[in-house]
């Protein structure tokens, strides 16, 4: 087991703290390396890129607040910066583990070797290409789920005053549940539990998930901090599922 805690007492903040450990071990860092890499090129220059824009961006959305609503725009533009941020940094990083799937993949097999003490798989090349077809077929899976509550979501950004003020809380606990289920996905995928299993698996420790999603969400909001948040939320995920769902739902190895 990662955590010698009872198990009512391993918050999703405990998993995500576990996570940030976890890169440090030794022999598991260089499967940091790919994911870390991949999320500093899309993620370092997708924030560079929407500094640049915001400044047209915010005025354009809050022309759409009506007359009546003028008098809280002191408010409703942090709320707008942070409506931007929470939707651009949940689509790069879709994007980055859309390109990185494969390494996490790995990164989460290796990890999970190494806290039960069991053999780790053939990490050799042609063992993570033989595996990238079911990868991507996984992906696939997780985007036809989410881009309709996402759409709807984005939708409420154009109804004047809710789309200013309710749109960005909603977005940001939608995008903290999404990212649990997109990182908590990869040892599960690696185990060969179907997409539908693992939600319901979820659901049921469903507050320590919003807790873990929540603060890679805010995390992934950071600058510099946001670049190591993959392999950490993976790590930490891979904790989670070691020590609540292997050994229920664990396929033979």
């Amino acid at each position: 087991m990662v955590s010698s805690l009872p198990a009512s007492q391993r918050s999703g903040f405990h998993y995500f703290t576990q996570g940030w450990r976890l890169i440090r071990l030794p022999g598991i860092r260089r499967f940091v390396l790919l994911p870390l890499l991949v999320n500093v090129l899309l993620m370092g220059g997708a924030f560079i890129w929407l500094f640049y824009r915001l400044g047209d961006w915010i005025p354009a959305l809050l022309s759409h607040v009506p007359d009546w609503l003028q008098w809280i725009n002191y408010l409703l533009w942090p709320l707008t910066v942070i409506a931007i941020l929470l939707v651009f940094s949940y689509f790069f990083s879709t994007v980055a583990n859309w390109i990185a799937a494969p390494f996490c993949g790995l990164l989460a097999e290796q990890l999970e070797a190494r806290l039960t003490g069991r053999p780790a798989p053939d990490a050799g090349w042609a063992a993570l290409l033989k595996d990238v077809p079911r990868i991507v077929k996984r992906e696939v899976q997780k985007l036809v789920w989410y881009l309709p509550r996402a759409l709807v979501l984005l939708l409420l950004y154009f109804i004047p005053g809710v789309g200013q003020t309710l749109a960005p809380v909603l977005w940001f606990l939608f995008s903290a549940w999404t990212l649990s289920i997109q990182y908590c996905d990869y040892p599960f995928d690696n185990h060969k539990v179907s997409f539908a299993t693992m939600r319901a698996a979820l659901r049921q420790h469903k507050a320590t998930h919003m807790q873990f999603g929540s603060l890679v969400s805010l995390f992934t909001l950071i600058p510099l901090l946001n670049l190591a948040i993959m392999p950490v939320a993976v790590c930490g995920a891979t904790a989670m599922w070691v020590d609540n769902y292997r050994s229920r739902l664990a396929s033979a190895r």
